[in-house]
């Protein structure tokens, strides 16, 4: 038989440290025992002579500062590897929809304890989540990672760039959570901080079809306390030859209507008076799960209380086409802003096809001009991009006749940026010198006119739900989303003002407060305070021991702390029980 293996055994248990030592040399275990008792051999002393050999168990006492340690278990320090306490920095680039995210992240972060911080060098860790649009909005997010590593912070990265590509050089040992991982960014910032790489990047399914992602009742921090922003879905059902988003956020992926009916409800009992729907394609709507546009927001137009409004998010052609009529309903309805985005991107039919946009610029006329028979007034707000790869002189001229003609008040003109693995990358490029040549050309066509200049003498009705950038103002929309600017009265922010427009610029208006004007509050509860955690439901506080009071991120309970006792206890008893087992055993053996 091989000779004895006595290995030294260690139990921690509350404050004593008991350590049972063997006299005889330890050595190294090189064969699997069956059972304990074959540790012991015929050549070996007897265990009554073992007894009297060996030393007593003696438990070794710690002594610590009683005043100290309480100090310090009530206030851990910052740089603990403790998660659950750490201050978190959140940047995000891009669209509403990953704006959404970001505060879906924010506010599960709260909720289980870490404070957000709007101060990046006081966090402990970066939450990137960045948009893979354009080349400058990736090059900002990777400088931020650079700049996250000489200062020594921990980085998790979010968004579409790491879910296209998680393969980059420059996000090797980094943790990335993916677009339809956001539920999980609790967990992956608890490893991060413990010091481990993560990478969440699978697809939310359900009998093995995609969902839009995670689900809407998550807690939340709204970056405005007054705005709403719901993702209807996910992806679209096109494959435009630039896009890089598609590699991110895939194909179409609905939520039910009877999710984002409950989510609108519930942003109406927080306090807010003006929900945004987005997505990357919102008239695809439905298509996946046997629905459509319209009859979401007819559902949605029944729970929105009177002077709160809703506002749509981007849709292209080819799919609001189907449903003009009941669109322009819709439009007209009072609850709801008279305003569409609809990318064209060129007016050239030649560039669409190579753009794969599935629609001609004909297509596009009839949705605007139908628009704005059956809803006079409408804002129609598009995209152009200039330089796609074959754009030629002549083509660049069908779009700049586009834009004089119908003058849109709001119009994103963007150079074209071949981005990595999209088949747009491969076709030959329009020199870099003409593409920003056409993109000056057709900003100074934009900047000629003035949309606004009409409405000076116009009595208006707004709501108020933001401060302007200088500060100098409160930022109100009217009926047709069209920017105006008032007076900043505490008291008007989130209501519905009448005011006298006196002045307009390119891209706003002015106005002041009617003499008699009635000041109307949409909303049916008082706003949360910026930075509060909503939609912190019965389920969600359970499931990680939060008190219904602790609602912001500045006091929110840490489960961590609430867990301590019991993780304590739960260790005691395990050690007890491994006590009683030795005792059990070498009483077996003196018999």
């Amino acid at each position: 038989m091989a000779k004895p293996c006595f290995c030294r055994f260690s139990l921690s248990l509350a404050d004593c440290s008991f350590v049972f030592a063997e006299k005889m040399p330890s050595a190294a275990c090189d064969m699997l025992l069956d059972d304990i008792e074959d540790i012991v051999s015929q050549e070996d002393s007897k265990p009554q002579d073992r007894h009297f050999s060996r030393k007593h168990v003696v438990p070794k006492v710690r002594r610590r500062n009683t005043q100290t340690y309480l100090q310090e278990e009530n206030s851990p320090p910052s740089d603990s590897t403790i998660p659950g306490i750490q201050k978190i920095w959140i940047r995000t680039w891009g669209c509403s929809h990953n704006n959404s995210d970001g505060e879906y992240m924010a506010g599960q972060l709260a909720a289980y304890g870490y404070k957000i911080t709007e101060n990046p060098s006081e966090a402990d860790l970066w939450l990137l989540n960045s948009c893979t649009v354009k080349n400058p909005a990736e090059d900002h997010f990777r400088n931020s990672i650079k700049k996250a590593q000489e200062e020594n912070k921990k980085v998790v990265l979010a968004g579409c760039v790491p879910q296209a590509q998680p393969r980059q050089d420059y996000l090797k040992g980094l943790s990335i959570i993916g677009v339809q991982q956001i539920d999980r960014v609790v967990e992956v910032v608890e490893e991060t901080i413990k010091g481990h790489s993560v990478r969440l990047l699978g697809q939310k399914k359900d009998n093995g079809k995609r969902l839009g992602g995670a689900r809407l009742d998550l807690p939340k921090i709204r970056k405005n306390p007054l705005i709403e922003i719901i993702s209807i879905n996910t992806g679209c059902l096109n494959a435009c030859t630039y896009c890089k988003t598609k590699h991110a956020r895939g194909n179409l992926a609905s939520y039910p209507i009877d999710e984002l009916v409950d989510r609108a409800k519930q942003s109406f009992q927080e306090g807010v008076c003006e929900i945004w729907l987005t997505s990357e394609d919102t008239g695809a709507y439905g298509r996946d799960i046997g629905t459509d546009l319209p009859t979401l927001l007819w559902k949605l137009v029944e729970v929105i209380p009177e002077g709160a409004m809703l506002r749509l998010g981007m849709t292209n052609p080819p799919y609001i086409l189907e449903h003009l009529e009941e669109m322009a309903k819709i439009l007209n309805h009072p609850r709801v802003y008279a305003f569409l985005h609809i990318p064209v991107q060129t007016a050239s039919d030649s560039v669409l096809m190579e753009m794969k946009r599935e629609y001609c610029v004909a297509d596009f006329k009839r949705v605007v001009d139908f628009l704005k028979e059956k809803v006079p007034g409408i804002t129609i707000a598009t995209d152009i991009i200039c330089g796609f790869p074959g754009e030629t002189d002549q083509d660049f001229q069908e779009t700049v006749k586009l834009v004089e003609e119908y003058k849109f008040p709001s119009l994103f003109i963007n150079q074209f940026y071949p981005r990595p693995g999209t088949p747009a990358a491969k076709m030959e490029q329009v020199p870099a010198q003409v593409k920003k040549q056409r993109t000056k050309d057709l900003s100074q066509i934009f900047h000629s006119y003035n949309p606004y200049d009409h409405k000076i003498g116009e009595k208006q009705q707004v709501l108020v739900t933001e401060e302007s950038f200088d500060s100098k103002f409160y930022v109100a929309h009217n009926r047709f989303y069209e920017q105006v600017l008032v007076p900043k009265n505490p008291s008007f922010m989130g209501k519905m003002v009448e005011v006298d427009i006196y002045e307009s610029g390119k891209h706003f208006m002015k106005g002041q407060p009617v003499s008699d004007a009635k000041v109307y509050t949409p909303s049916i509860s008082k706003p949360l305070a910026k930075g509060q955690v909503s939609g912190l439901t019965k389920e969600f506080r359970n499931t990680l021991g939060i008190h219904p009071n602790l609602m912001s991120h500045s006091h929110a309970a840490t489960p961590r702390d609430s867990a301590l006792p019991q993780d304590c206890a739960w260790r005691a008893a395990v050690g007890l029980a491994l006590v009683a087992l030795l005792f059990a055993f070498f009483a077996k053996v003196y018999n």
